[in-house]
């Protein structure tokens, strides 16, 4: 018998005995500490959910009273809804409609059963613990007492069971999730306090796993990233109102995810789309960065997550140099080694064509793609094999050298993504000019044989090309009018069509796209470069 199944079969005991009726003890008639929710709602999609509809990353489902069993969607999406955090949205419309759906849909949630099992994953039974207690004043308090005391009851009965399910099999941020509702219960619950011993055990030991040296993230995307920041600074928050002295490891985590996400934003404060990643919202970036105190600098480059930042005059590349994230971790992982982005103040130029991970298979699955990021590809296959679970195969040997002299920068980085099919390795050389107007490219395909390859550069939506010099060049504008121009050797230049996910909505966009054949050139080299 595997190790693995004694620790299943003693979760399911433990879990089975927490739901004995009789055994939750004393259920409070309401949270004896107020428990706070740190973070803005959207009021947009707080009126949609009014209208019942329930928006996430761009896909959405309808919500209404009666409709908990037919949500259907992605498994993100699911969880989601389960896990209540849209409450949030809802307390942002702040209108009597807002609160009384939001107690329409938890009273008929409670009203269950719920047949779902994604509502019983422990960071979804975490996620939707911290949303009741959080928004507790916004849509309980002013209810009656059979609700409240249902309430009050579900939030026990679920602090058991999340309790018992510990250690989570989630190896990505969704661990730090279901540790948040544990710790929230146990600050809001004095009853409970004694769950926050357990939750205490596995902190520190999650905390170390997930957080890097350099202050980057298991699962190496800046979403994901920002999400582990935000619930280590909830947790961090409990702990001060439950007068709990926080687990030595936690501030300082805390501050190397802070300068970590600071190194993955843009000029226009957004994210760098990696790895199923969207911009999000430079305002609740900056809160976060806030609550989680002590600021600081990017860093140049995150060695142990694989990202380095080249950031000359306006111009700013960030450029992923790492290995996939490993199984387990790799839920929302793309196939997009040696992928860049460049940003010129403010505007994107270069992009990837960001993350869909609430969309359905097929969907998901192309913005996943190596085709769908600014890198090389051969012969139209990823990089690394995509799963629904995560990935298959994928570079197993990812190296990375910088240089800087004078303000320039130098970065040569490889992967070994196409040994298995093709026998090829992907060199990539890129060089930023010390006055940032200056870009240069190499990308070399290293294998026995000729093999096809193609070279994408996503542009920004905001960004107009056109072809010029008898399809020898592209000429980029700027939304600002500034003219940037890619120059190619190497292969065939020309224009497609493309689309952009990093913002609210989906976008049409274009890319620059360089076609290289097996009998021809194995080493195109390129440039982008400010046009006066």
């Amino acid at each position: 018998m595997s190790t693995l199944a004694p620790r299943h079969w003693v979760r399911g005991l433990r879990q089975a005995w927490a739901k004995l009726p009789g055994l939750q003890g004393r259920v409070p008639d309401a949270p004896t500490l107020p428990v706070r929710d740190l973070w803005p709602g959207d009021p947009t999609r707080g009126a949609r959910l009014v209208k019942g509809e329930l928006e996430r990353g761009g896909s959405v489902r309808p919500l209404l009273p009666g409709g908990w069993g037919s949500i259907g969607g992605a498994p993100p999406l699911r969880a989601y809804a389960h896990g209540f955090t849209w409450l949030r949205d809802l307390r942002a419309l702040g209108t009597d409609a807002a609160r009384l759906r939001a107690r329409a849909l938890v009273g008929e949630w409670m009203a269950g059963p719920i047949a779902e099992p994604i509502a019983s994953q422990p960071d979804v039974i975490g996620a939707r613990i911290a949303a009741w207690l959080g928004h507790y004043d916004f849509f309980a308090a002013s209810a009656d007492d059979a609700f409240r005391q249902k309430l009050m009851t579900r939030l026990v009965g679920d602090t058991r069971s999340l309790a018992a399910a510990l250690p989570t099999e989630a190896q990505d941020a969704r661990a730090l999730t279901a540790l948040k509702g544990l710790v929230a219960a146990a600050a809001a619950l004095p009853e409970q306090a004694a769950v926050l011993t357990r939750a205490l055990r596995f902190l520190p030991q999650e905390v170390t796993r997930q957080v890097l040296p350099d202050g980057g993230h298991i699962e190496r995307s800046p979403a994901a990233q920002l999400v582990a920041l935000q619930e280590l600074t909830e947790i961090r928050a409990l702990l001060q109102a439950a007068q709990t002295q926080p687990p030595a490891t936690l501030g300082p985590a805390i501050e190397r995810l802070a300068a970590g996400l600071r190194a993955l934003r843009h000029g226009d404060g957004g994210l760098a789309l990696f790895n199923g990643s969207k911009e999000e919202a430079g305002n609740l970036i900056d809160l976060v960065l806030s609550q989680a105190g002590r600021g600081g600098r990017a860093g140049a480059d995150l060695r142990e997550s694989g990202f380095h930042r080249l950031q000359a005059g306006k111009s700013l590349m960030i450029v992923d140099c790492g290995a996939p994230p490993p199984p387990g971790a790799d839920r929302t992982a793309h196939a997009g080694t040696l992928s860049f982005e460049l940003s010129i103040g403010r505007e994107r130029l270069v992009v990837n064509c960001g993350g869909a991970p609430a969309a359905g298979g097929a969907w998901r699955d192309a913005t996943r793609a190596t085709a769908a990021h600014s890198t090389l590809i051969i012969a139209d296959v990823s990089s690394s094999e995509l799963r629904p679970e995560g990935l298959g195969r994928r570079p197993e040997k990812v190296e990375a050298q910088r240089q800087e002299a004078n303000g320039a920068h130098w970065l040569e980085a490889s992967h070994d993504g196409w040994r298995k099919p093709f026998g090829a390795i992907h060199r990539r050389r890129l060089y930023l000019a010390e006055s940032g107007e200056d870009i240069r490219g190499e990308d070399m395909v290293e294998a026995s044989s000729g093999q096809p390859f193609t070279l994408r550069f996503h542009l920004h939506p905001n960004v107009s090309a056109s072809l010029q010099q008898s399809g020898a060049a592209v000429l980029l504008r700027l939304a600002s009018g500034a003219g940037w121009q890619l120059r190619a050797d190497g292969g065939t230049l020309g224009l497609e069509e493309s689309i952009y996910l990093g913002g609210a909505e989906p976008r049409r966009s274009e890319q620059a796209v360089l076609t290289c054949h097996a009998d021809g050139p194995q080493t195109v080299k390129w440039a982008i470069t400010l046009v006066r």
